[in-house]
């Protein structure tokens, strides 16, 4: 038999063993809190500065020969920075959703307005299907504005002056999906694949950081961005939403 002074001195080991494993893991969550924290503060401080540096582009192309292609080029990083804005910081919480019940015909005007806005000099089409006017949305209607206005921001720079950018409300059973279709460059396979939207590729310029954003907001809610695209012909963008969020206006 063990004697009973071993068995205690053995606990007691065993009882130090396990707090000092305790402490390193509740060190080590708190130096990742840290620098989750400093990452964020590091993100909004570049944000501000590229924010700032995008505006004073945008002001002095007035002033330039080649303005119009300043503009543009300004109004397209203001657009990536607004999606950067909505990108949560590595290790952040959740998000949290404000929902509200909302038309979507209202919320389809507004990011095609903003789209629009960003494209500068720029004229598009823009051809918004009787029945998205229809219904109505229960969601966070700054949040979902925000993924649209990325997946039509896309598709206008996609396109060439006076291209058709359709927006239709198609029915998947109880769930339904917005989509946003245009006639311009495509994408080809491998601007699809998950990568591509994960921002980890550099292939089409501006396709992955604000598809991705579009894609995390609609994962928020529940639902998911799908592309599907020929090269030269055009591109289809659905804005999935599971059932519950679109009713009758």
């Amino acid at each position: 038999m063990v004697p009973a002074e071993l068995l205690s001195v053995l606990s007691l080991l065993l009882a130090a063993a396990a707090m000092v494993a305790l402490l390193r893991t509740r060190r080590a969550l708190l130096a990742e809190r840290r620098q989750a924290e400093a990452a964020a503060r590091r993100q909004a401080l570049l944000l501000r500065d590229l924010t700032a540096a995008g505006m004073a582009l945008l002001g002095r192309a007035q002033t330039l020969a080649d303005g119009r292609a300043v503009e543009g080029d300004a109004r397209q990083l203001l657009a990536l920075l607004d999606a950067a804005a909505e990108d949560p910081a590595p290790a952040a919480t959740p998000r949290h959703l404000r929902e509200t019940s909302f038309p979507l015909g209202a919320l389809v005007e507004e990011a095609v307005a903003i789209a629009a806005a960003q494209l500068g000099p720029g004229r598009r089409h823009w051809r918004v299907a009787p029945d998205v006017a229809a219904v109505a949305l229960t969601a966070d209607r700054r949040a979902l504005r925000g993924a649209l206005v990325q997946v039509l921001g896309r598709a206008a720079r996609a396109t060439r002056e006076g291209d058709s950018i359709a927006i239709a409300l198609e029915r998947r059973g109880p769930s339904a999906a917005l989509v946003v279709e245009d006639e311009g460059l495509g994408l080809g396979p491998e601007d699809l694949a998950p990568e591509a939207l994960d921002g980890a590729t550099d292939r089409t310029r501006g396709l992955g950081f604000g598809l991705a954003v579009a894609r995390d907001l609609l994962r928020a809610h529940g639902g998911e961005l799908a592309m599907e695209a020929v090269r030269g012909v055009g591109a289809r963008a659905y804005l999935i939403l599971p059932p519950g969020r679109v009713r009758p206006a």
